[in-house]
Parts: C-alpha cells; structure tokens; sequence
C-alpha cells in the first residue's frame, strides 16, 4: 500500500510557475514508478508526466514538453512537478499516482493522491 499527498497547488497568473509536490508513505517508494495527470472541468482525467523508479528515465505530454519537469527524491520519499510557462489551458485538478510499471494513461495507476487545484489566470 502506499498513500500519496500533494501539495503546491494554487492560483497563477499566465506565465507563472508552480511546484507540486507528492509525499509517499511508506518505505517502499523507491519500488514505485510515479506519474503526474490532470482533470479539467468536464474532461477526461490525461496524462501529463511520469518518471521510473530510479528517476532516471522520464515521459511527458506532448502539451507540456519542455515547460514541466517531473522528478523525485526517494529518500524524502517525494515526487515532484515543476511546472514553468504556465497557460490558462493547463487549469485543472492535478493528481500524482504510483504503480509497479510507468503509468502513461488513467487506467494504469494503482495509487492515486487526492489531487490539487492549479489555477492559471489569464
């Protein structure tokens, strides 16, 4: 079992930057591939980021390629989303997941945090 928390959820201007960050419970974190989806209003939930269990090898939308970074600390038992160039479209609901294999869809995850709210003003 591993429980997730975010943080770092909030409201920004267009351009701005956000971090969230996703605390793991639990010893066996570092067993764990991480990923990053979102949900807007009335939209499917997507995938926006993943990264392996070493943190060596990481995956991205195409929508957010080359403004987020994804990454993790397994020994503070954290992910994190360093989200730069923020955009009105990128408003959603953002939560972190974890699974034994790379999640890069909603189906996948076995874990799931409760998610925070990222605002972007235009």
């Amino acid at each position: 079992q591993v429980q997730l928390v975010e943080s770092g959820g909030g409201l920004v201007q267009a351009g701005g930057s956000l971090r969230l960050s996703c605390a793991a419970s639990g010893r066996t974190f570092g067993t764990y591939a991480m990923g990053w989806f979102r949900q807007a209003p009335g939209k499917e939930r997507e995938f926006v980021a993943a990264i392996d269990r070493s943190g060596a090898n990481t995956y991205y939308a195409d929508s957010v390629q080359g403004r987020f970074t994804i990454s993790r600390d397994n020994a503070k038992n954290t992910g994190y989303l360093q989200m730069n160039g923020l955009k009105p479209e990128d408003t959603a609901v953002y939560y972190c997941s974890a699974n034994r294999y790379v999640p890069t869809t909603p189906a996948q995850p076995a874990y799931w945090g409760q998610g925070t709210q990222v605002t972007v003003s235009s």
